[in-house]
């Protein structure tokens, strides 16, 4: 009897270590030091990933967006002090700093406590899971989604739009939803849905389907638009930057090929600024 029991728990233990390789292997540990993740997901489950070494940019460095610095840095400290503040949507022209902000929050406020989770747009029906993640945390999450903009029926727009106002339970106090898009209402519009509009006397009321794609825009309490720059404001991005790299003087000749770089280019943008003056400053040492 005893040496069937033990062949019975011999085959036993053979088929729990059979099926331990086909169970998922837990997350890895949490790294709660780092400043920066990215929440990922393996083998159906999803963890934080740390960034090594995340963007270092200042918010002085970021030029001639100072009114949307302003209140964004004011809801910030709020943030940070455990008091009332909204999600952010940052909406408008490309190239003119609305990801690089969120960046140079954390640069600026990481010693107060601030840090940045990267969330894909493919990954926000984890919300929920990573709300679990973050909720007993001493430390204050940005809940960064760059670039976001939805196609009509996916399944990310809805959790997006639960997670900011809509679900059961309470958000989690320290955490802060924040993204960035170059569409005012992050999904596409199109002419017919303008058919919907109704005119009741003096009083315009858009149909169904345009509310609907407002709808989500609007659960961001603090909602900040950009606007391209003009060309003073472009050179002044560009003087910033060459700086930057070591060129103190701007000459007549490093200016037109700043306002040609930007030609080529389509854009008098941040970004292109920030270009030229990585071009210019490398051209230059070359030389040298």
């Amino acid at each position: 009897m005893t040496r069937d029991l033990e062949k019975l728990i011999a085959r036993a233990e053979n088929v729990l270590a059979r099926i331990e390789h086909l169970l998922p292997a837990p997350p890895p540990e949490i790294d709660w030091s780092a400043l920066a993740y990215r929440w990922r997901r393996q083998q159906g489950r999803g963890y934080l990933q740390p960034v090594s070494h995340p963007h270092c940019i200042h918010l002085a460095d970021l030029r001639d967006i100072e009114p949307q610095k302003r209140q964004l840095v004011a809801n910030t400290r709020q943030f940070l002090r455990g008091l009332p503040c909204n999600n952010v949507l940052l909406t408008g022209a490309r190239g003119t700093g609305k990801s690089s902000l969120f960046k140079a929050l954390l640069t600026d406020f990481s010693d107060q406590g601030l840090r940045l989770v990267e969330v894909d747009k493919s990954d926000l029906t984890d919300l929920p899971e990573l709300t679990e993640v973050l909720r007993n945390r001493p430390e204050r999450f940005l809940i960064f989604c760059d670039d976001l903009s939805f196609d009509a029926d996916e399944p990310g727009y809805k959790a997006l739009k639960v997670a900011l106002d809509g679900s059961v339970s309470a958000a989690a106090d320290n955490m802060l939803i924040c993204a960035t898009s170059n569409r005012r209402h992050l999904m596409p519009e199109f002419m017919r849905e303008n058919l919907e509009t109704q005119y009741v006397g003096d009083e315009i009321r858009p149909g169904d389907t345009v509310e609907e794609k407002i709808s989500l825009s609007e659960r961001f309490g603090l909602w900040l638009t950009f606007y391209p720059f003009d060309q003073q404001a472009y050179l002044d991005i560009v003087r910033h930057w060459l700086a930057h790299f070591g060129i103190r003087r701007v000459t007549p000749k490093l200016r037109q090929e700043a306002l040609q770089f930007a030609l080529q280019r389509g854009s008098r943008s941040g970004r292109v600024a920030w270009q030229f003056a990585r071009d210019s400053a490398g051209k230059q040492a070359l030389r040298d």
